[in-house]
Parts: C-alpha cells; sequence; structure tokens
C-alpha cells in the first residue's frame, strides 16, 4: 500500500506540502462542523424536535461514557473525546468513497492524536505531583524499575497510534489483494466463455468487495474509534484523580 500522495505544495515557509490524509482531515472537520451546526439549530426546550432528541441522546451517552470510565470530575473532557471519536470515524468513513484516502491509514494522523492524549497525561501528572514528583513517579516502587517505566511509558502512545493506524491500514490492503485476485480469477475462468462481452466482465468483483468494505471500513474504523477513545479515557482519567486522591 502507498503512501498518500502528494497533491499540492504551497510556496512559503520553504513549501508546504498538501497531502490526501491533509485533504481528508480538511473535509472531516467541515462534515463534523456542517453536522454540529445542523443538528444544534432551532433548539427548543417545551417542544423538542426528532433531530434535537436524537442530539441530545447522543450527546448523554457520550458524558455518560466519560463519567463513568473518567468519573464525573472529569466531564469537562467529554467535548476532547467526542472530537476524536468523530474525527476517526469520519476519516474512516471518508475513504470508502474511493476518492479520498482514510485520514486514519496513516501513521501521522493516529500519531497526532495519541501524542496530544500522552501530552495531557503529563500535564495532569505534572499538575498533581509536581514536575519532580512525576519524574520520582517513575522510580516507583523501586528505583531499578526506572527504565522499564520510561519505555512502558513511551510505548503508550506508539502502541495507541499503530493499534488504529494498523488496523484501518492492513484493512484496506486485505481489500485491494481480494479485489485484485478477484479480477485475476474472473478472467480466468471467463476466458473459457465464447461471447466477447460476456468474458470482460469482472464478476467476482460484483458485491464481493462491498461487503468486505462494510467490515474493513465501517465495522472496523466504528470498533478502532471506540477502542482509540476508551484508551485516551484511561490514561487521561488516571492522570486526573478525584481532589480526594490527589496528593
Amino acid at each position: 500500500m502507498d503512501g498518500p500522495r502528494i497533491l499540492w505544495t504551497i510556496p512559503i515557509l520553504g513549501g508546504i506540502t498538501i497531502t490526501q490524509t491533509t485533504l481528508t482531515s480538511w473535509i472531516a472537520m467541515i462534515v463534523i462542523m456542517a453536522a454540529a451546526w445542523f443538528l444544534s439549530r432551532n433548539l427548543s426546550v417545551d417542544k423538542p424536535s426528532k433531530k434535537q432528541i436524537v442530539l441530545e441522546k447522543i450527546i448523554g451517552m457520550l458524558y455518560d461514557m466519560v463519567e463513568s470510565t473518567m468519573g464525573k470530575h472529569n466531564l469537562h473532557f467529554a467535548p476532547y473525546i467526542g472530537a476524536l471519536f468523530a474525527s476517526s470515524i469520519v476519516g474512516t468513513l471518508l475513504g470508502m468513497t474511493n476518492i479520498l484516502r482514510s485520514a486514519t491509514a496513516d501513521l501521522s494522523t493516529t500519531a497526532a492524536w495519541a501524542l496530544a492524549t500522552t501530552a495531557l497525561t503529563w500535564y495532569g501528572g505534572i499538575r498533581n505531583n509536581g514536575f519532580g514528583g512525576w519524574l520520582k513517579g517513575f522510580t516507583e516502587p523501586v528505583a531499578v524499575m526506572t527504565p522499564m517505566n520510561i519505555v512502558s511509558e513511551l510505548a503508550n502512545p506508539i502502541s495507541m497510534s499503530f493499534r488504529h493506524f494498523g488496523n484501518i491500514a492492513g484493512g484496506s490492503v486485505l481489500t485491494t489483494l481480494i479485489y485484485s485476485a478477484l479480477a485475476a480469477l474472473s478472467s480466468f475462468l471467463l476466458q473459457w466463455i465464447p461471447v466477447k462481452m460476456i468474458n470482460t466482465i469482472p464478476i467476482f468483483q460484483l458485491g464481493i468487495p462491498a461487503f468486505l468494505s462494510i467490515y474493513f471500513d465501517l465495522f472496523s474504523g466504528f470498533v478502532q474509534a471506540l477502542v482509540f477513545s476508551m484508551l485516551t479515557m484511561v490514561y487521561v482519567g488516571g492522570a486526573f484523580p478525584p481532589k480526594e486522591l490527589e496528593n
């Protein structure tokens, strides 16, 4: 599977490249903002519309999930978790158009999200324990564990980014390989049919790739977005404990 192609280069600051991933990410942001604008129009307390009821249900589920995972004191992180989940889902689904490349099939996308989460956890640790106390935490429970604690801390963003990227990119590669194999199978079996119009139709490519795309892009994309969001909540929630548990 090739990496994202460079579409344009903006001739400033030595040249800023716009890749397929950049374009998909921009479109994903526009789609999310347009959806937020549409769903939040004409809200009513007395006579909520069906659209408003659906919106309130989605937001309620988000806040319930954040509260149960991170604690009620961390509910202010719900917009961040929701933005991560929506960006992941929309960025992945845009790849189903066969025109755009999935944003999550680029390691730079998932790595940026993972680094943002890691920055939040480090900020939480430093805020609660002070910089010295945060560094001292790497020596616990015994000093000999320091190297392993450091490796474990650095492994979190790496595993988060590679897990999400690997599943989406791997699904795209597998779908492409199966699609090519079905084309070769169609060509081999239909070459024995004397009717020229029929033996040129890639009949085995009809339907099967669509079902594969539904699984790898839709179902797997949803699962990976949920897993990434859950891991983010676990890591960030651990860095921001309730006040009574802070040192």
